[in-house]
């Protein structure tokens, strides 16, 4: 037996970043303000295997998936082996790591590919922006987040198989991935570093990070950590700026229904607490623009979500008693509302970025900790 070269630095470079990227991936789903990192971290993946499936044909003895070319049924039998204590040592890939292999490539196919359809739909965002409406988009988010928990649960099961095979031959897989050296008797192939090939895959992420996170246009600029997630524009009123601006921001009329708006402007004279004392003409003025471009349009997938999350019967009156308005606020606390910079629930702009332009993207939120301008 002697100490040779298995893994080779690409291969060891991409095991170890891809999975990086999907722990990093899984813990960003469920923030808004995270939003471009986890857009991001899925086309690295996507890239990754696109890489992956290119050295699998050209990379040396052990990458290539020649060298792997095992069937369920054989990596099934295998598995059993292994339960049974008697499997044979493989230098290479074994056959039921192969079937672990061969599954989280189709899996990070599938996730990447529903998350860019989820962007494109939800979020009207990435490749796929205009492609589908938001109710496709939610029909590809439950794949993508279907398909991600299969993959780490995929992932947990090939870091058992890993261990339980670790424990059965007396190595540490683990470390031979980061090493690239197994144990081997004379006459095993002996792979190539190829160094430059892994130096290029590194130079292509760092460039692809640079490109994303540093040199795309960023609106708005106040979140450097975001590329830009910029929102549809939105249809403008100047009667309703002057209007609604008089007093309060003038909330995009997308952020509630047109039933909401039409018994608003038809009670006018008591609207909380005041009378608008608007004039009729300016009462059907506003009334028209309202109704044109309420939640029912949706025109932003806040629109959509605001829309969906009210029952028929109900009419509110207020954006803050909006079902979807309360799922998404329940965690802000009273301390946060209390900020001396944010005062009301009704202060949108102090934590969201685009509150003006009425979009209200996802990265384009982020709660204060600090004075505006403070250090």
């Amino acid at each position: 037996m002697k100490r040779i070269l298995v893994w080779d630095v690409p291969t060891r470079v991409f095991h170890w970043t891809l999975a990086a990227c999907f722990a990093l991936a899984w813990l960003s789903s469920e923030s808004d303000v995270w939003l471009a990192h986890h857009v991001f971290l899925g086309y690295a993946m996507l890239g990754l295997v696109g890489f992956r499936v290119l050295w699998g044909f050209v990379g040396p003895h052990y990458a290539r998936f020649s060298s792997f070319r095992f069937s369920p049924k054989e990596g099934l039998a295998y598995f059993r082996e292994v339960l049974a204590g008697r499997a044979a040592r493989h230098i290479g890939h074994n056959p039921a790591g192969s079937q672990a292999i061969y599954l989280l490539l189709a899996l990070v196919l599938l996730v990447g590919i529903s998350g860019i359809f989820t962007l494109g739909g939800e979020e009207q965002h990435g490749v796929a922006a205009g492609w589908l409406g938001l109710d496709t988009g939610r029909v590809f988010k439950k794949l993508h987040e279907a398909s991600a928990t299969f993959m780490l649960l995929v992932v947990a099961g090939h870091v058992a198989g890993v261990l339980l095979e670790s424990l059965l031959h007396k190595e540490n897989l683990a470390r031979s991935m980061l090493t690239g050296f197994k144990l081997a008797s004379d006459g095993a192939p002996t792979a190539k570093p190829h160094r430059a090939v892994a130096a290029l895959l590194v130079a292509a992420l760092l460039a692809s990070g640079v490109a994303w996170f540093v040199y795309a246009p960023q609106q708005p600029t106040e979140l450097r950590t975001a590329v830009a997630f910029v929102g549809p524009a939105l249809a403008n009123n100047a009667r309703w700026r002057d209007e609604c601006g008089s007093c309060h921001l003038e909330f995009h009329p997308s952020l509630l229904p047109a039933r909401s708006w039409t018994q608003l402007l038809a009670q006018q004279d008591q609207h909380f607490g005041a009378d608008l004392g608007l004039d009729g003409a300016t009462q059907a003025a506003l009334l028209d623009y309202a109704v044109a471009n309420a939640a029912e349009t949706h025109a932003t997938e806040a629109a959509y979500k605001i829309d969906a999350s009210i029952p028929a019967k109900l009419t509110p009156l207020r954006i803050t008693q909006t079902p979807y308005w309360v799922k998404k606020h329940h965690e802000i606390t009273n301390a946060d509302w209390d900020l001396p910079w944010i005062k009301s629930q009704t202060n949108c702009g102090a934590c969201h970025l685009d509150a003006l332009a009425g979009s209200f993207e996802d990265a384009a939120m982020k709660i204060p900790r600090s004075a505006p301008g403070a250090r």
